[in-house]
């Protein structure tokens, strides 16, 4: 037995030794457990506060001692072994670990209403005192306590209790508290639960993640960890026989409030359980799969990003992904992994994340989205891509460098006009496409492609200055490359501008340039019966001169001023005259009176037949539709559109139709070439001047959508292309003789009812339909709720669910009627609405006042109109808008009444022109009846509004726009 003695004093040193004697001899030494093969001792430091734990075995013989100093053996190791030798050779028993009071510290926890109570406590003998004071403050003497010998583990204990302020008396655990506490008790020996001896283990508890088959998919959810045998409170369980800290787990609200009953995920989703979702919570939680449908995961690659690069028309268009595998069997779009071949990579966000911050930073890229660039900003990123250093599928950004500035060189000969735009003479034969070049001047490019690579900036300033004039004469080539006579005047500017000759085909146009005071004077036709007056005589010659000269015109002499006349002074040969059927009657008066040796035949009505031998054949609209293939087989000298704002829209049947009549001259009548589009000026100078104006797409870009922004200098350049082939006069200016013209507002005020009736209507429509209009829906409801306030400010009796004998307005109406009449004035009564005018004939048959009706259902118009304009006709005339408002001569009439306001003021010039125009006499008034507070008030607005567009296209014409989200705002607002 004594051989462990000698070892102990070998390896010992004489420090050591000699301070193990000191402390013997101070009967520090204190036996805990002593047996034959093993003895337990704790060792008092003098004045110090540790008393460290040294166990001696006796059969190694070995030793230990948990000091934290260094030395092996150490001077407590040194002591104990001495102590114990004297002990047995004298027969003494060492004092105990507990004698004189000395005890140790023991940890005592209690099941408690609020959660873990806790308290220390020295354990001497039998008796138990509660530590009310630090460990450090009783073994200095600056507190009363019990004492007691520490071990290093008890110091451990108290740091961690100082640190949430546990350090005396009785307290509760707190989370923070279990968190320190529980793995400094893990090193200490006497740990009690309710009084009852526990062990402590610092690995913490935690719920586990398990993923089940369900159905057809899967189900997840989150239960507690089975070893747990009782939950103490949120911080602290116990499994088994031993005490264990809950880890707190990340969970994020979602997933608490779901995974602890499970979440279902179907099959389709088990690519994002593999890879996404189940890697992410095993991160924070362990998670057992049971089931073998997910698919087979990998982690063997990092995500890497490949680029692609391609060419799209004069773009690059590039791609960033993040992808898995080489080659790739995975990728990353939208957030989410696409599989597509092999087993499925295991995502790596934060590698992820890491690289779309690259590629951004360095290709200023985003990561999942194409993008396609232009111009300098492809040259910039394809300076990029040639940098980059990773993978790159495709090599278009290669094509993106810069070559010099393209020259210009125009080809100015009306049989082949023609523009090229090619680098300078020096370098290699390398050109841009007119249209190309055209297209990227258009967008603001500063760059544009070269055939066979590279791109070059455009000539800007040659653009600025000839660009459009030189665009305009390539959009108007015919299919052969030579340029129709109408687009001489353009070439002929162009010339001029260039510096250059013009044509030697514009020798015989120049007139139409420098003004019509200089056109040549016309041969009348020898069976002319009337005189012409000034300004209808320079309509003829100017019409004759683009007829000699095969170029179509556009008369759109203001209504009234005899634009019939002129176009049948210069008519010869053989003649279609395509009109609407309101006026074909007075075509016929027209030629029996001014051309009484021109033949006549009316091609319209259900027994109708072509006469070939026939100078001038007349037919409608409506049957140019139904015969269109008849018409347009005979080659006719002149073909004439009266009224041809029919022809406004260039998709309708009726305007294909008279596209295709064949004909030397085409002429186009009317008094308002726009009312709505300047796409209807387009329409009815393509009928006559195929080419001059472009394609419709082109004519939109160019002028539609510049002019209706209000861009300035374009409505200028249109006039200037359009002046030789368009002839507008107003009467104010060429027939002043006309007497005087009048227009009034006349206000009614709506009664009780009515206001009622009206109010209901607007509060059931307006505010669904204003939201609807400004999220940017459909203006159908807007428009049908427009229509139901126009018709309760008229008659409350048009409102659906509504009945009445009269209303404000009509009564207004007879009133003036009265005195018209009484005065022996005759009235044209205008609305929109068969309806109303059907509610205004009772109140002039009770009030004795005859009169006639024109609308849609009239048979035998022209003997209405006879009647009217005969002395002894009716004094009033009721006409509904659409029937009444072209091609009719009522001069007869000196009043005219409009009784519900339209928004487009060309139409209202229509109707009040019936009456004032070459042949009126008298002052004509024009009387607008409006009821107060009504959006009839808000109408008269937007026609003001309308009005200021004049002058836009034609110098002096309404130019009105189409009905638009704004102006249905303004009028229901």
């Amino acid at each position: 037995m004594s051989g462990w003695f000698e070892t102990i004093r070998e390896e010992c040193s004489r420090a050591n030794w000699s301070r193990g004697v000191d402390l013997a001899r101070a009967r520090a030494v204190h036996a805990e457990r002593v047996d034959p093969t093993e003895a337990v001792f704790r060792v008092t430091n003098p004045g110090g506060m540790l008393a460290p734990t040294v166990t001696l075995r006796l059969d190694d013989p070995a030793w230990d001692c948990d000091c934290p100093g260094s030395d092996d053996p150490c001077a407590h190791v040194a002591a104990a072994a001495i102590a114990l030798r004297r002990s047995q050779r004298e027969g003494n028993e060492l004092p105990s670990a507990g004698a004189e009071g000395a005890g140790h510290v023991r940890y005592c926890l209690f099941r408690e209403e609020q959660g873990v109570g806790f308290e220390r406590r020295v354990v001497a003998g039998e008796s138990e005192t509660r530590l009310d004071a630090s460990l450090k403050a009783i073994t200095a003497g600056q507190a009363k306590g019990p004492r007691c010998l520490p071990t290093e583990s008890d110091l451990a204990a108290e740091r961690a209790l100082a640190s949430v302020d546990l350090l005396r008396g009785h307290h509760r655990l707190s989370q923070r508290a279990v968190e320190r506490l529980i793995p400094a008790l893990a090193a200490c020996e006497d740990v009690r639960l309710d009084g009852e001896p526990v062990q402590v283990s610092s690995e913490p508890v935690m719920p586990q993640g398990h993923l089940r088959d369900q159905d057809n998919g899967f189900r997840l959810n989150i239960e507690p960890d089975p070893s747990i045998t009782e939950v103490l409170d949120n911080h602290l369980v116990l499994c088994g026989n031993t005490l264990r800290p809950v880890r707190e787990v990340r969970l994020d609200a979602r997933e608490r409030a779901d995974l602890p009953r499970g979440r279902h995920y179907p099959l389709e989703r088990a690519l994002d359980l593999a890879t996404e979702i189940i890697p992410d919570l095993q991160r924070r939680i362990p998670v057992e799969i049971h089931t073998r449908r997910l698919p087979r995961t990998s982690r063997a690659e990092p995500p890497r990003v490949r680029i692609e690069s391609r060419r799209q028309g004069d773009a690059l268009v590039a791609r960033a992904d993040l992808v898995y595998g080489n080659p790739v069997n995975a990728r990353i779009e939208s957030g989410r992994m696409l599989h597509e071949r092999g087993a499925v990579p295991v995502r790596d966000e934060a590698a992820e994340r890491r690289l779309a911050r690259h590629v951004q930073s360095a290709l200023e890229l985003p990561v999942g989205r194409e993008v396609s660039v232009r111009d300098r900003e492809a040259l910039a990123l394809a300076r990029r891509l040639a940098a980059w250093e990773g993978e790159i599928a495709g090599n278009a950004h290669t094509g993106f460098h810069a070559l010099p500035a393209l020259k210009p060189r125009p080809a100015l000969s009306a049989g082949d006009f023609d523009v090229v735009f090619a680098l300078p003479d020096e370098m290699a034969p390398r050109r841009a496409e007119a249209r190309a070049v055209f297209r990227a001047w258009e967008r603001g490019d500063e760059f544009v492609a070269l055939d066979g690579g590279g791109f070059a900036p455009l000539p800007r300033d040659w653009l600025e200055r000839f660009g459009r004039a030189t665009q305009n004469l390539l959009e108007a080539r015919r299919d052969d490359g030579a340029l129709p006579a109408s687009s001489l005047p353009d070439l002929a500017r162009l010339c001029e501008s260039l510096g250059e000759a013009p044509p030697a085909e514009f020798a015989r146009l120049r007139a139409i340039m420098d003004g019509f005071d200089r056109i040549p004077r016309a041969t009348l036709p020898d069976d002319l019966s009337g005189t012409l007056r000034d300004y209808q005589r320079a309509g003829v010659d100017w019409l004759c001169f683009l007829r000699d000269a095969g170029l179509g015109a556009l008369l759109a002499d203001d209504m009234g001023l005899g634009k019939t006349l002129q176009v049948l002074c210069a008519l010869r040969g053989r003649a279609l005259v395509v009109a609407p059927t309101s006026v074909l009657h007075n075509w016929r008066e027209e030629i029996a009176r001014f051309r009484p040796g021109l033949s006549v035949c009316v091609f319209h009505g259900p027994k109708r037949m072509l006469d070939d031998t026939a100078h001038v054949t007349l037919t409608t609209y409506a049957t140019l539709r139904l015969d269109a293939a008849l018409l347009a087989a005979p080659d006719w000298d002149a073909v004439v559109l009266d009224e041809a704002q029919a022809v406004k829209n260039p998709d309708s049947q009726v305007a294909r139709a008279a596209y295709g009549l064949r004909g030397s001259w085409r002429v186009t009548v009317t008094g308002t070439p726009v009312e709505n589009r300047l796409e209807e000026l387009w329409s009815q100078l393509h009928f006559g001047n195929p080419g001059l104006l472009g394609s419709r797409n082109d004519f939109q870009q160019r002028y539609g959508r510049p002019m209706a922004a209000g861009v300035p200098g374009v409505a200028d350049e249109l006039r200037t292309r359009i002046r030789p082939f368009v002839l507008r006069r107003l009467k104010r200016d060429v027939a002043p003789e006309l007497p005087p013209r009048t227009e009034m507002t006349l206000h009614c005020e709506l009664d009780d009812e009515e206001r009622q009736v009206y109010d209901a209507v607007r509060a059931a429509t307006r505010a669904d339909v204003v939201s609807q209009l400004q999220q940017g829906g459909s203006v159908l409801a807007a428009l049908e709720a427009l229509l139901r306030l126009r018709q309760a400010a008229c008659h409350r009796d048009l409102v659906p669910g509504q009945q009445a004998a009269g209303s404000s307005k009509l009564t207004l109406l007879r009133e003036e009627l009265d005195t018209v009449v009484a005065d022996g004035h005759k009235a044209l009564v205008f609305s929109q609405w068969t309806g109303l005018l059907d509610r205004i004939e009772p109140h002039l048959r009770s009030a004795g006042i005859g009169f006639s009706r024109l609308d849609g259902s009239t048979r035998d118009r022209g003997a209405v109109v006879d009647a009217f304009q005969s002395e002894d006709g009716p004094p009033v005339m009721l006409i509904s808008l659409k029937a009444g408002g072209t091609g009719l001569n009522l001069t007869a009439a000196d009043h005219v009444f409009l009784m519900d306001p339209w928004w487009n003021p060309a139409v209202e010039e229509q109707a009040a022109d019936r009456t004032h125009r070459i042949g009126q006499t008298r002052p004509v008034m024009i009387y607008r009846l409006v009821a107060t507070d009504t959006v009839e008030e808000r109408i008269l607005d937007l026609q003001h509004r309308k009005r200021a567009l004049a002058d836009a296209a034609l110098g002096g014409a309404a130019l009105a726009t189409s009905l638009g989200r704004d102006d249905l705002l303004a009028l229901l607002g």
